[in-house]
């Protein structure tokens, strides 16, 4: 598939922005919760209203390396793996747009000093699709600074919250960010067997609430490593493109598509337009 740039500086720009997002995916070292609330309190404040916004004065990149990139022994706020990739993702767009575009990122810093961008709204204003489930992408194509979604195929442990799938930054060289322990990337393979292994990993707490053994599932994922005949059935099952959405069939864990930051440069961004458009 092709993506057309409508001039040398946008492709320019948009190579930045994926560089510097593999650059702070390395960094980024977080908890994963679904459900914690908590970011760096000298520079962030919540309401339900609003989401995380920044307190008055405080600068957008310097506040979202806080809450993203603890220094060795600080605290690594709880995140989704999803809000984390937004975070890298916002983080890599603005430091770009304070370069060349100073409009936007003035922009994007009012936005958030008064209401988060996120889930499906982030999407639709700042991030293009590339393929389709009908028209999948070549299942390795992957260019540094992809957004891409592992998704996970079992009906049991897709319901535990959080585990719906995996959504991860490829950083070149065939590995992928791991935001929880950032010094142990992933590549295709430990991603397959760790989604794979979720589903031994799923149990009912004594409210009957499903949950999530995640010792367990490192434990097994390494047991499978160590076993070349399981390992290969293992990534068999799971090297495969997903099933449609809602459809458990015989999909694995790949997506047919990848995500990327829109065009940043005027006049071909429509990102003021965007936000200004938003309804809350």
């Amino acid at each position: 598939m092709l993506v057309t740039y409508p001039s040398a500086a946008e492709l320019l720009s948009s190579v930045r922005i994926r560089r510097n997002i593999s650059r702070h995916a390395v960094k980024t070292r977080l908890n994963f919760n679904t459900t914690a609330i908590e970011r760096p309190e000298d520079c962030w404040t919540y309401s339900e209203d609003t989401g995380f916004i920044l307190k008055p004065g405080c600068d957008l990149i310097e506040s979202l390396i806080k809450a993203s990139q603890p220094p060795p022994g600080g605290i690594a706020y709880s995140f989704s793996c999803y809000r984390a990739s937004e975070y890298v993702v916002l983080l890599g767009l603005a430091q770009e747009a304070r370069e060349v575009h100073p409009a936007l990122y003035a922009r994007l810093q009012k936005q958030w000093h008064t209401h988060a961008v996120a889930s499906r709204r982030f999407h639709d204003v700042f991030m293009e699709e590339l393929g389709t489930v009908e028209q999948p992408l070549p299942i390795h194509y992957y260019v540094p600074g992809d957004r891409v979604w592992f998704r996970n195929p079992d009906t049991l442990s897709d319901e535990v919250e959080g585990f719906e799938g995996s959504w991860v930054v490829y950083l070149g060289g065939g590995l992928f960010a791991n935001f929880w322990k950032r010094d142990r990337p992933f590549d295709v393979l430990g991603k397959c067997l760790e989604i794979y292994h979720w589903r031994h990993g799923t149990y009912r707490d004594a409210k009957g609430e499903l949950l999530m053994d995640e010792n367990v599932v490192e434990r097994l994922v390494a047991e499978t490593r160590a076993d070349p005949k399981a390992c290969a059935e293992i990534f068999e099952r799971m090297h495969r493109m997903r099933d449609p959405l809602d459809v458990y069939a015989g999909g694995g864990c790949m997506d047919a598509t990848r995500e990327y930051p829109k065009f940043i440069l005027p006049p071909h961004s429509e990102m003021i337009a965007a936000l200004d458009a938003l309804e809350w």
